[in-house]
């Protein structure tokens, strides 16, 4: 995908926007009745399309199916229900009054909105337009920027703070454009937190009950998990990395760890979703979430 040009984050401006990329790529088609699940190659350009084309295709089910859970201005890191509000991985909530946050993979910006609640100027940015589409829905009083994590639209050291709750990481092929881009739009000192599926997931199948407990696949085995269409085209991708991997990609891309969070499940929690569930979160961790600084 092309860039966009690069300029400050308006951390001033009242009105939502969306700022669209510039895009060369044909409308997505169709979506077939059934996707073929397979493990196979994919590069950074198939990946970006594909999942730029899904998130649009299924903004809506999505926001149908999880809205009551993730709220209007939560900040929840992962099914668990981890909140910012008892995590404080940002930062204390008093001190976030008056900083600039970059939210990378926004969808519909609860996480914006909670920051924004706080007296924080944060910039939800996503690469789908339609998740952003339902932030305009539910409102917002914040910059809504549509492009692609790799490419961020902003100056050099244009933001206090940066955060991922499961937004981008999981689904680019090299998580290192993402990590070197965000440490570019952050000021020296400035924090980046991202929550992924913890990587020991991907060992066991993706199911919530009994049979999503044994070992099914190498923990080593990196091949992307694709779904593609009767031609082969890949219309959902997703990345595996190990914890070694996530730590190196944060470390070589100039980052320094200050903490890997690994949310226990809570016992107010019944909920579902997907592989993830009560059964299964107090046997074995979902969701991994780095904290890191840039140096």
């Amino acid at each position: 995908m092309t860039p966009p040009g690069r300029s400050g984050p308006e951390s001033t401006t009242r009105e939502p926007i969306i700022q669209e990329p510039v895009s060369t790529q044909p409308a997505p088609a169709a979506p077939d009745a059934e996707a073929e699940a397979t493990r196979r190659a994919a590069g950074v350009t198939e990946s970006a399309r594909a999942n730029r084309r899904w998130w649009d295709r299924n903004a809506d089910e999505y926001q149908i199916e999880h809205g009551t859970f993730l709220g209007d201005d939560r900040f929840v890191w992962g099914p668990e229900g981890l909140d910012e509000v008892e995590a404080a991985l940002l930062g204390p909530a008093e001190e976030l009054k008056g900083r600039t946050v970059l939210e990378i993979g926004a969808g519909a910006a609860q996480c914006a909105r909670w920051l924004a609640a706080q007296g924080a100027h944060p910039v939800a940015l996503d690469i789908s337009h339609r998740q952003l589409q339902h932030a305009l829905r539910i409102g917002s009083s914040f910059p809504l920027v549509c492009a692609d994590a790799a490419a961020l639209p902003f100056a050099d050291a244009s933001f206090d703070l940066a955060c991922s709750a499961y937004g981008a990481l999981p689904f680019v092929a090299d998580p290192r454009l993402v990590l070197r881009e965000v440490r570019r739009v952050l000021r020296p000192g400035g924090r980046f937190v991202f929550s992924v599926t913890h990587p020991i997931r991907w060992a066991f199948p993706d199911e919530p009950g009994p049979e999503g407990l044994t070992v099914a696949a190498s923990y080593f085995d990196r091949t992307p998990y694709v779904e593609q269409d009767e031609d082969g085209n890949a219309v959902y991708v997703e990345h595996h990395r190990t914890i070694g991997d996530r730590v190196r990609d944060v470390v070589t891309s100039g980052f320094r760890l200050v903490d890997l969070v690994e949310p226990e499940w809570p016992d107010w929690n019944t909920s579902e979703w997907g592989g993830w569930s009560p059964m299964r979160g107090h046997l074995i961790p979902g969701t991994a979430i780095f904290v890191c600084e840039r140096d």
